[in-house]
């Protein structure tokens, strides 16, 4: 039962670090867009 927990705690742990690591990533992308100077060609 206390291996299931774990891997349950683990389970969730790896998956608040993904959404943390894919908001950064959406909002460097953001930033990226907002400052990127228009092709005026």
């Amino acid at each position: 039962m206390k291996k299931l927990l774990l891997v349950i705690a683990l389970a969730g742990v790896g998956y608040l670090v993904y959404r943390q690591i894919a908001a950064s990533r959406a909002e460097q992308d953001l930033w990226s867009e907002a400052t990127i100077e228009p092709d005026l060609r």
